[in-house]
């Protein structure tokens, strides 16, 4: 346990909490106006969400006083129970039929989607192993070793498949390793074998795989069909111009043109209510948060400490990254949400496990100035 003290509450950030509080209520009121046309109306949506925030906060402050270095214990056995899970998603997982992916798994009533748990399994076993590694990180064998253990789960989520998951976790490991002191010829090496990958795996691609590729390039070739949502998306966004069409009164929103409004598309809703101002004081915030994250990441007292807080740093950067520049045509629609903005009970705790986790780190921190 985190021992409380006078240094305790200088070493707790709590900018870092005011921002993920804004962040949060800037959701509700924006998950307020995207189900508000709803037949079920949206006071549902919004009361499970809040509810899921103030449990996803007592878990945030237990996760603060567990001392982090707890889990560099039993790295191991996280990350051989991440990989049981995801064994058990491709033998008894559901979900080919609702949604063309088995990524669930049912355990009583309880369902859940153990990909995202798996996040902070292998960010923190990840982190263990390469604290334990740190002093020969560029060495080929240790990298190689470093490669398959991340590697595995990764390729377990490719074949379910959830792609969109899948670069998650690669753009959380590329951002781990390149804090860790990797050399940048590897990083090179990498990308040279991405790009010459690309023709293999073009030809490996079905063909409703490659008609998404088509459409995401040019969403008006199937304007009604797997275009349509980025279609109404980019006319929700452009026609809230600079100061938006005022909260509750968007037309692509409130007359149900746009799909996923509450979920995927909310920062849509966002761009047709609120304008461009809107928009810009959200990325303004998340930039704030990205700060503070990055911040604690350097002062954290070791590197183990340090490569969970990049991993989950980079983890929400993604995030937030693909989901906005999905709703504007920018990257392909794979289905990630917008942390703490977007509907989803599940996602609003994992979203505070998130800064639970990060604050551990952080009132354990060397410096105290912060």
């Amino acid at each position: 346990m985190v021992k409380i003290d006078k240094k305790f509450w200088k070493r707790f950030d709590f900018l870092l909490i005011v921002t993920v509080i804004a962040l949060s209520i800037f959701g509700f009121i924006m998950i307020r106006s995207a189900t508000a046309s709803l037949p079920a109306g949206s006071d549902r949506y919004v009361n499970r969400q809040i509810l899921s925030f103030v449990v996803g906060l007592v878990v945030m402050v237990v996760l603060i006083f567990i001392d982090y270095e707890a889990y560099g214990k039993f790295y191991i056995p996280i990350y051989v129970i991440c990989n049981l899970m995801l064994i058990a998603v491709l033998v008894f997982g559901f979900g080919e039929d609702q949604w063309g992916a088995r990524r669930w798994l049912s355990i009583g009533p309880l369902v859940f989607q153990p990909s995202e748990i798996v996040k902070f399994g292998l960010i923190l076993s990840l982190s263990k192993f390469i604290d334990l590694h740190k002093d020969n990180v560029n060495n080929p064998m240790t990298l190689i070793k470093i490669l398959i253990f991340a590697g595995l789960p990764i390729g377990m989520i490719v074949i379910q498949p959830d792609f969109g998951t899948g670069m998650v976790f690669v753009f959380f490991i590329i951002a781990m390793l390149f804090a860790a002191g990797l050399n940048m010829k590897y990083f090179l090496l990498f990308l040279a074998i991405g790009i010459m990958m690309i023709p293999i795996l073009a030809m490996t691609l079905e063909d409703y795989q490659l008609d998404r590729i088509r459409v995401f390039l040019d969403p008006s070739l199937d304007p009604q069909d797997t275009g349509y949502q980025v279609l109404q998306s980019k006319l929700a966004i452009g026609s809230g111009l600079i100061h938006g069409r005022g909260l509750f009164q968007g037309v692509q929103n409130q007359y149900g043109f746009l799909p996923a409004k509450q979920t995927d598309f909310i920062f849509a809703v966002i761009g047709e209510e609120l304008g461009f101002f809107g928009g810009f004081a959200l990325i303004l915030m998340y930039t704030f948060l990205m700060y503070r994250l990055i911040k604690i990441a350097k002062y954290a007292q070791d590197l183990f400490g340090s490569m969970i807080v990049i991993g989950i740093t980079a983890m929400l950067l993604f995030h937030i990254f693909e989901n906005i520049g999905m709703t504007m045509g920018l990257t392909p629609v794979t289905g990630l949400p917008l942390p703490f903005i977007s509907y989803g009970g599940t996602f609003m705790i994992l979203n505070m496990v998130s800064v639970g986790l990060v604050l551990s780190v952080a009132v354990k921190r060397e410096g105290l100035e912060f």
